[in-house]
């Protein structure tokens, strides 16, 4: 009285089949597995009713439809006065008949949601007797049809049905792709249970009643939409170009990228967690969402945007004013909603910027002798501009930082310089208020004449780079070795003694005076204010070469004036008359 045996017809290719017995009247399902065709399950309620299913399993794992069998036991008391063999014949309104000669019998088939009038008819050999009472009886209720799900709220869903004739409740399945069921008992027509994004659901309902719960109807797949995407970002990777990059997200096998704003809205579809978003203008706010889709259940769009900015937009309209030898103003057009603007100078492997959130800053500093590229670039927390188109701008050239003057002959001077950056040629100039020389040349060197013995000058140089910027050059003045004097001449003195007499140049000098001979030399010196001195026992008839010099206050004699050779002839006066052989310039060896 607590078993019952469960036997079935072999199903090809079936390898394992599964029994479930529902206790009528509650919520126990007992599940049992087995390979064979039968089955004795034990440990059931005595004298209850139980309702049985049975599926076959392939060898894929794969569930077959379950079978069912319904019909409806009749029974009766037996009136224990009455003799003899006495059969039974029980009718049903619905054409179902059977026969027995015992308290029972089983019509069937019965369906589902069907209302029975049954009576009972005893029967002998005298004849039948009178049929009982008829008696209702309601099978169990038909499956609800018409099933329809909404998402009434993120993660809540709502499955609705057609009320069934006969049911007192209804009991619902849901059972996701990941094998997690939920079951709802409800009175009313519809259950709320809760539905995550990106799974696949089943769901089925059955009705109830007294007699039993309804045969499986229609299954109803559900997908819900696919889940938000998890850790978006969101990066600027050039001044145009968004780059978003996310976690895949359950049920998703598309992603929509969008950015927008009130002026556009750039797509791009991939199935790949990643995108970039191109050709965005500059210096705008995107909304940035991310938007996962499915063939089934279509896109997800409640999920999240995410506010990115690009990079402000380039400086235009720029000019460059050279202020001074070492600044320049750079101006510009900018039209960024909030944008610091920095200017840089690059060359000769150094960098001068300077920054302003208007629209022109000072760059100051600047050596000499270079050539810069100015551009401007606009930064803002979003990011950094291109750079504007550059503007090559150049310095005046550097002034030599040494300068010398060296006088090679009593009118000539030689000029020279050291390197100065970014000069090209050069003009450079000796002035006095007795005349000026000048010349001009790529060299750092070069020869000047027409210079006046005895003489100040000033020193200037104009430095000149390749595009005719010109730098000013002041060095320290320059002074003319002492004038030479003229008019030389020699005198025999008493006791062969000379006397050398010249012409001063006026200036208040010492001289130095030079006789050389074949074999002798001699010298004597002259204080200023003279212009003659002279020189003891000299030999006659020799040939001599005279050299008439002042001497500078360092006590240097001046190495410019002439040399005169002279040869001597005696009479019996105290002069020597003297022959000019040869007038040159002294050897400087």
């Amino acid at each position: 009285n607590s078993s019952i045996i469960v036997s079935w017809d072999p199903i090809p290719h079936a390898v394992q089949y599964s029994v479930y017995l529902h206790l009528l009247g509650s919520d126990e399902i007992i599940k049992r597995n087995t390979s064979n065709t039968n089955l004795t399950v034990y440990d059931l309620e005595p004298g209850s009713l139980y309702m049985i299913k049975g599926c076959a399993w392939d060898p894929e794992d794969r569930k077959g439809e379950p079978s069912s069998y319904a019909g409806l036991l009749v029974s009766w008391s037996l009136d224990r006065e009455v003799y003899g063999v006495i059969d039974y014949h029980v009718m049903s309104d619905h054409n179902l008949m059977c026969n027995s000669s015992s308290d029972s019998c089983i019509l069937s088939p019965v369906g589902c949601g069907e209302v029975h009038s049954i009576q009972v008819t005893a029967s002998n050999d005298a004849g039948p007797s009178y049929p009982s009472s008829p008696t209702v009886f309601i099978t169990f209720p038909c499956p609800p049809e018409s099933l329809a799900i909404q998402e009434t709220a993120p993660e809540n869903c709502t499955l609705s049905w057609d009320s069934v004739e006969y049911a007192d409740s209804y009991r619902a399945y849901f059972k996701n792709g990941a094998g997690e069921e939920e079951i709802c008992n409800t009175t009313g027509n519809n259950c709320t249970f809760h539905c995550e994004c990106g799974y696949q659901y089943l769901m089925m309902v059955t009705a109830i009643n007294q007699a039993g719960e309804s045969p499986k109807g229609m299954t109803l797949n559900y997908t819900t939409v696919p889940c938000c995407p998890e850790d978006v970002s969101v990066s600027l990777v050039s001044t145009d170009t968004l780059e978003i990059m996310w976690e895949a997200s359950r049920g998703a096998d598309l992603y929509e990228t969008r950015a927008a704003d009130n002026l556009e809205d750039i797509r791009c579809n991939d199935t790949a967690p990643v995108c970039a978003l191109s050709d965005l203008t500059c210096d705008r706010s995107y909304s940035v969402v991310v938007i996962p889709c499915n063939d089934v259940s279509g896109c997800n769009h409640n999920c999240g945007a995410h506010t990115k900015d690009t990079a402000p937009c380039t400086p235009e309209d720029v000019t460059v004013n050279q202020q001074s030898d070492s600044s320049l103003t750079v101006s510009w057009t900018g039209t960024n909603r909030a944008a610091t603007y920095t200017v840089s100078a690059v060359g000769d492997g150094d960098v001068y910027t300077c920054s302003d959130p208007g629209s022109s800053c000072d760059i100051t500093g600047l050596p000499c002798g270079c050539t810069f590229e100015v551009s401007v670039k606009a930064n803002s927390t979003a990011g950094q501009s291109l750079p504007s188109f550059s503007h090559s701008v150049e310095t005046e050239p550097c002034c030599p930082d040494s300068l010398s003057v060296d006088q090679v002959t009593q009118a000539m001077t030689n000029v020279s310089w050291s390197h100065a950056k970014g000069a090209y040629s050069f003009i450079t100039s000796l002035t006095s208020s007795r005349g000026h020389a000048r010349c001009h040349t790529e060299d750092s060197h070069c020869l000047m004449g027409c210079i006046t013995c005895g003489t100040n000058y000033t020193v200037t140089m104009k430095a000149y780079s390749q595009s005719g910027r010109m730098s000013n050059c002041t060095y320290q003045g320059f002074s003319s070795s002492i004038c030479c004097p003229s008019g030389v001449r020699l005198y025999k003195l008493s006791n062969n003694s000379l006397r050398v007499f010249w012409r001063s140049s006026g200036s208040m000098h010492n001289y130095n005076v030079e006789l050389m001979g074949a074999n002798r030399n001699y010298t004597c010196q002259a204080n200023a204010g003279h212009s003659s001195c002279d020189i003891d026992i000299v030999q006659c008839g020799d040939v001599y070469r005279v050299v008439v010099a002042p001497v500078t206050p360092e006590g240097t004699v001046v190495p410019f004036c002439a040399q005169r050779m002279y040869s001597g002839i005696t009479d019996r006066s105290y002069v020597i008359f003297l022959s000019v052989i040869y007038r040159g310039k002294r050897s400087v060896e």
